[in-house]
């Protein structure tokens, strides 16, 4: 759950030169050249609403020297060498890498930490400076004109300020639903640049392959939202795949050929951040807890909890459902009054009464609508307000016991709790005799499907096996 989306700025670009030489006067850079380039201003007008949507920019000088390097060795293989390129790296666990007109490339750290290599990077980007190159986006003008109007109204009409930013990006996504012969034309030259710069040109029919295992991983969870992930803006079908092998033929048989990049590539994501960032808060099994805002909470045994930007949700057996997010309170008013200030739907009033939870000022009551009823909670802390919203159907017993284990679960942090709280990171380890996949998979933190997610994140089938020295991907504090 998301208090404030950060926003800040980075510049991949470096410049090297003799210590005897003197830098230029009048220095190529990126401004100067899309200065007058109709796309880039299309592209810089839309920047930050992407970075935003996407929870602000990933600032980490090693990964973006490692992303910067893969997409320099393309960019002078490009179709178009003139044009120039942003390289921006996206703070979110979406798996997503996009393009705006002008150059503007976006790739989030939750494809780095997908990714096994430099080649299925460069594999990813390629495909979208191809679309730039090949000027798709020009040639969908007119719905980026519809488009346009179409956010104003979101923006308009939606009060979340984070529902309306999440919207957006959205509708951006939209724009990049290429059509199918984009698609095609994009992977063609993708692959040609691929193995033109020298990388594995396979890389392209294989990151494909392990974007859509992760895309059924995620499956088991049907409320996920896709939405703003890359399988939902490019379509992998089989063909895709195929075709993308054929065209890197052309470089030579599998696994003879280009450079991978494997080992400055492991050294350039180890301590990615992986999953929920500091901002948002972390699930840790049942608990969430948030060390910025100093609380955490408890669901009951059986539900599974969803970390969304604009709050924490949590599904459970019988369709129980936990909504929990918070509101700022500038206006200080008893807590019983803001229950029934109008925000509640099917508010019962005679219900509504104050109480004490763990030392905090409450109030709770019961709301009833169509097919569900609704506990409602809420806890004041300094100038927020936390709200609990359980819901069950309708005359199920579940309510009262969920919803008052819940209540009893929320705390505020102790400083000890705060300072030990660490984010969930990729950790590139070197296997030692005697380790197995199940063992690695024994350390991996933040999942109870260990075996399965280690096995995804470093493409490993199930047949697989490691030996000693080899390098495994793991996800650790």
């Amino acid at each position: 759950m998301s208090m404030a989306v950060l926003l800040s700025s980075c510049n991949l670009l470096e410049q090297t030169y003799e210590p005897t030489v003197a830098p230029s006067t009048t220095p190529q850079i990126v401004d100067e050249v899309q200065k007058n380039d109709p796309r880039a201003q299309l592209g810089a007008r839309e920047h930050p609403r992407i970075v935003a949507s996407y929870g602000g920019e990933y600032k980490d000088a090693r990964t973006e020297r490692l992303v910067a390097r893969i997409t320099g060795a393309l960019t002078a293989v490009s179709e178009n060498p003139n044009q120039s390129y942003r390289i921006t790296i996206l703070n979110s666990p979406a798996i997503n890498a996009f393009a705006l007109p002008g150059g503007y490339l976006y790739v989030t750290r939750g494809l780095l930490a997908l990714a096994n290599d430099a080649s299925e990077v460069a594999a990813v980007l390629s495909h979208e400076m191809a679309h730039v190159t090949a000027n798709h986006g020009i040639e969908r003008q007119q719905r980026e004109e519809a488009e346009v109007i179409a956010s104003r109204v979101v923006a308009e009409v939606l009060s979340s300020d984070i529902a309306g930013k999440q919207a957006l990006a959205r509708g951006k996504l939209r724009l990049a639903a290429f059509s199918r012969n984009q698609e095609l034309q994009a992977d063609v030259i993708g692959v040609r640049m691929l193995g033109e710069a020298g990388y594995d040109a396979y890389a392209a029919a294989r990151f494909l392959d392990s974007m859509a295992a992760y895309s059924r991983f995620s499956a088991v969870d049907p409320d996920a939202d896709q939405s703003l992930d890359f399988l939902s803006s490019h379509p992998n079908a089989p063909q895709r795949v195929e075709l993308a092998r054929r065209h890197a033929r052309a470089f030579g048989p599998e696994n003879t050929s280009g450079d991978r990049g494997r080992d400055y590539y492991l050294a350039g994501i180890d301590g990615l951040l992986y999953g929920d960032s500091p901002q948002e808060g972390y699930v840790r099994g049942q608990t969430f807890l948030h060390g910025k805002l100093g609380i955490r909470f408890d669901v009951p045994t059986g539900f599974q909890i969803d970390n969304k930007a604009e709050a924490v949700l949590a599904t459970g057996p019988g369709d129980t459902a936990i909504r929990f997010d918070g509101v700022a309170d500038p206006r200080k008013q008893t807590l019983t009054n803001y229950i029934a200030s109008g925000w509640v739907t099917g508010l019962q009033p005679e219900t509504i009464k104050s109480i004490t939870i763990n030392g905090l000022e409450a109030a709770t009551a019961r709301a009833s609508a169509e097919r569900w009823d609704f506990d409602v909670t809420v806890i004041r802390i300094e100038g927020q307000i936390y709200r609990f919203l359980t819901a069950v159907p309708k005359n199920s017993t579940a309510l009262e016991l969920t919803a008052n284990a819940l209540r009893a679960s929320f705390r505020q942090m102790t400083p000890a709790e705060i300072t030990a709280l660490k984010p969930l990171r990729i950790k590139i380890v070197i296997v030692r005799p005697g380790d197995t996949i199940a063992t690695l998979a024994a350390r991996m933190m933040g999942t109870d499907r260990k075996l399965d997610l280690l096995r995804l994140i470093n493409a490993l089938p199930s047949s697989a096996s490691v030996k000693p020295g080899d390098k495994i991907k793991i996800i650790s504090e």
